[in-house]
């Protein structure tokens, strides 16, 4: 098997196969690593503790990190922590970015100790913020233990991997998604294709959109969070024709 992408889907999709029997290939992209448990909580209550998915848009530093990849995390068996440096001890061949096909090959970038790199780094950076939380606010918390792995630095880079050689007959690409809004007849949408608008309302009188990540804040995409968009929509469906809101669009609108 040969899967492509290790954010979140992906890293899954891979534990899940090789775990199974099946000899894995994993295609390491840029994405993060985030401890599934540290210092006696869930990441996801830290991040909503530290008020991490408070940051609203207008807070990134450019549009195009609206589609940034969510770390490698995993709800499975209680959850747990993903970690591509265990998967390289048990078993799964990494590899770096494909870069293109050629003659029943796949040819491969040579970033896969960099992009570990910058996994291992955004689990420090991820640990510092919460240390640094509890000791400002002074949180009675347990101490942080986390088991550095390093296998992955230490597997072969390959540039070429012959597909009919390594017996792949499966590839599962798990490298996110585009919108596809082409049923919207209007033109409110940037250059990115995200619609433009102020909390999910547009231009348009009726027109509005809800569940997108970052449409707010960062939690507008996931179900914890859609809920406060989604009320805040019905509030301005509520108000009636003359009473509701809408956002001009403008270059500056669309540029932000």
């Amino acid at each position: 098997m040969l899967v492509v992408g290790s954010a979140q889907s992906g890293a899954q999709i891979a534990e899940e196969l090789y775990q199974s029997g099946q000899r894995v290939y994993l295609s390491v992209s840029r994405a993060g690593r985030v401890p599934r448990r540290y210092r006696g909580k869930d990441a996801n209550w830290w991040h909503d503790r530290m008020g991490d998915y408070e940051r609203t848009v207008d807070q990134l530093p450019s549009p195009q990190a609206k589609f940034a990849s969510k770390p490698m995390i995993s709800g499975t068996r209680g959850g747990h922590t993903l970690n591509l440096h265990q998967f390289a001890r048990d078993g799964v061949i990494l590899l770096g970015r494909i870069q293109g096909v050629k003659d029943g090959s796949v040819v491969l970038a040579q970033d896969l100790k960099e992009n570990l790199a910058r996994a291992d780094r955004f689990e420090d950076d991820f640990v510092k913020s919460v240390d640094e939380f509890i000791a400002k606010n002074g949180l009675d918390a347990p101490e942080g233990m986390l088991h550095k792995l390093g296998d992955g630095y230490n597997v072969e880079q390959l540039q070429e991997l012959y597909l009919e050689d390594a017996n792949i007959n499966t590839e599962i690409w798990a490298t996110g998604y585009t919108f596809d809004f082409s049923i919207v007849q209007i033109p409110v949408f940037d250059e990115d294709g995200y619609p433009v608008g102020k909390r999910g309302i547009t231009a348009y009188p009726g027109l509005y959109f809800i569940g997108l990540p970052w449409l707010h804040n960062a939690k507008s995409g996931l179900l914890f969070g859609v809920g406060q968009d989604a009320a805040h929509i019905a509030e301005d469906i509520n108000r009636g024709p003359q009473q509701r809101r809408t956002h001009k669009i403008t270059e500056e609108s669309i540029a932000a």
